[in-house]
């Protein structure tokens, strides 16, 4: 909208000057359609490798954020990875080995000392209460001390006697699905990495700057803009009552102070108009009324964006 109010003023004295002699010119500007390149993910701006107005090809390097956290999240993830497949593994196996029984062995005896020691003390605490000499909040915590250590030891001699059998179908079904995840889980922390490296998406030439290094930048802004051979446009404006003198595809003549006129083809014909009065439309206020047209040129590398020119419509096809 801001280019559309900066645009009205010389529409205007564009429409003053004319004097009903030859072509009638309307105001106008060109456009790029640039790429803005920025990273997914906010963090500091490492590395700028390249300056405005510098040309580059598809793949290059333009910038680099900061990547820390993502290096130290793809290799949790790998570990994650390593620890999901020597568990595959495992499960594949027809039987644990003696001395994993053992271990799971010594644990269980350690948990029933641990389970005998609770019930001493939860007896004492019962003998204790009725007297005064304890709280009932030891009670509990005796109480719940033997439910937790019951509940432990149980789970050990489940897992001595899993042990003792081979992997079950489905359990080595689970290894593998969990395998794939953490693969999966690896894969995307890779590719956020590679990420933090900011690429040319195709060639173009850098525009403007928006971030210098050390400063941060905020998720989903752009570090620079780039601008691909042939991306402009001109766009102008024509008053409604000119509005069916133009169609799709028809050739203008576009000119600018101190350069040969071009030739460029309208692309884009809007639907609504700009500066719409908030009145009922009267033959005097549908004058006022402009629409926005596009055209691209024939020739894009003759137009420079942001430089003003001046449109006909009476260029030869």
């Amino acid at each position: 909208m801001r280019r559309l109010r900066l645009a009205l003023p010389l529409l205007l004295l564009a429409l003053a000057g004319c004097d009903g002699s030859g072509p009638r010119g309307y105001s106008g500007y060109v456009e790029g359609d640039l790429l803005y390149i920025g990273p997914e993910e906010a963090g500091r701006l490492a590395a700028l490798k390249v300056a405005e107005g510098a040309k580059v090809s598809a793949g290059t390097v333009l910038a680099g954020v900061e990547d820390d956290i993502q290096k130290a999240d793809l290799a949790a993830a790998e570990a994650a990875l390593a620890q999901a497949e020597a568990r595959l593994a495992k499960a594949k196996a027809a039987t644990q080995r003696p001395e994993e029984i053992a271990i799971l062995s010594a644990g269980e005896r350690r948990a029933a000392a641990a389970l005998d020691l609770a019930r001493i003390e939860l007896e004492r605490q019962k003998t204790l209460v009725p007297k005064g000499a304890s709280s009932q909040a030891n009670l509990d915590t005796a109480q719940h001390t033997y439910d937790q250590n019951q509940a432990s030891l149980d789970e050990i001699r489940r897992q001595i006697d899993v042990a003792r059998i081979a992997s079950r179908d489905e359990d080595i079904a689970a290894a593998e699905a969990a395998v794939r995840n953490a693969k999966a889980t690896s894969d995307a922390a890779a590719v956020r990495l590679k990420r933090r490296a900011l690429h040319a998406p195709q060639d173009g030439t850098v525009q403007t700057l928006y971030y210098r290094v050390g400063e941060l930048v905020p998720e989903g802004r752009p570090v620079l803009s780039l601008l691909p051979p042939g991306q402009v446009k001109v766009r102008f404006f024509i008053p409604e009552a000119d509005l069916p003198k133009v169609r799709i595809g028809a050739p203008v003549s576009v000119s600018c102070d101190g350069c040969q006129p071009i030739t460029a083809d309208i692309s884009f014909i809007s639907d609504s108009a700009e500066y719409t009065p908030p009145v009922i439309y009267s033959r005097e206020e549908r004058s006022k009324l402009v629409y926005l047209i596009e055209a691209r040129p024939r020739d894009p590398a003759r137009a420079r964006p942001g430089q003003p020119v001046t449109v006909t419509l009476d260029a030869a096809p």
